[in-house]
């Protein structure tokens, strides 16, 4: 596997939707720092994410957190905590495992519980030849 030139950081990534200002992006960053060692398999070139919260410290808040990879379909984390800093690392903590998922299932050939390519002994084939009559002539069955 070869090593992503330009890794995917959440600094370079991260747009500012609705509800947050830019003002807000450099402590959200640090925030999501964590996120880091996740995206940095992905190209920065070909990563995307976008945080937005509905009713910004009022009842019933509702932080979001998108992630677009290439190739990939988008992984969509929320959470509804009241607190904001509660909220944005219950939705920063549900993208990394959601993002560990989906790189388990789309590259099996990393877990070794879901790949099984052990290929045949010897000894099994020649088994399987002899049951199977391979190799005899038709006068010979």
């Amino acid at each position: 596997m070869s090593a992503v030139t330009n890794p995917a950081t959440v600094a370079e990534c991260l747009r500012m939707g609705a509800g947050f200002s830019q003002g807000d992006r450099n402590w959200i960053v640090e925030q999501f720092a964590p996120l880091d060692a996740r995206l940095a398999t992905f190209h920065a070139d070909a990563t995307e994410l976008e945080l937005s919260v509905k009713n910004r410290e009022a009842k019933g808040q509702k932080v979001t957190l998108e992630c677009w990879v290439a190739g990939r379909q988008k992984i969509v984390a929320t959470s509804t905590e009241e607190d904001l800093n509660a909220a944005l690392h219950d939705a920063r903590d549900d993208l990394r495992r959601r993002l560990n998922d989906a790189k388990t299932r789309q590259e099996p050939r990393n877990n070794k519980h879901l790949r099984d390519n052990s290929p045949p002994t010897p000894a099994a084939s020649t088994n399987l030849d002899e049951l199977s009559g391979a190799g005899a002539t038709t006068e010979e069955r």
